[in-house]
């Protein structure tokens, strides 16, 4: 497997663990800006999408594009916005 490189070091738990995370951190995401399955990780933290006609750049989790934190703001973020518009409109 992906762990292989580790031998028989380091314990089988921990190198469970590392699968989990190599194999996070090699697959390619959907691209919030193209819609492809061609995003990539570059380095810890930076994403960018292989797509010939996007090549756009981001900034997202070490191992994974989102992490459960951000989703958790960015969903936080949108409900207060909707909120704040239904007030809005109700105001007027």
């Amino acid at each position: 497997g992906i762990t292989g490189k580790y031998g028989t070091r380091y314990g089988a738990s921990l190198r469970k663990i590392v699968k989990k995370y190599e194999i996070q951190m090699r697959a390619r995401y959907a691209c919030a800006f193209c819609g492809k399955q061609a995003v990539k990780r570059v380095a810890g933290g930076i994403w960018q999408c292989t797509a010939k006609t996007c090549k756009k750049t981001m900034a997202g989790g070490c191992w994974t594009l989102t992490t459960g934190a951000a989703a958790t703001a960015r969903t936080t973020i949108n409900r207060l916005k909707k909120l704040k518009g239904e007030a809005a409109a109700e105001d007027k």
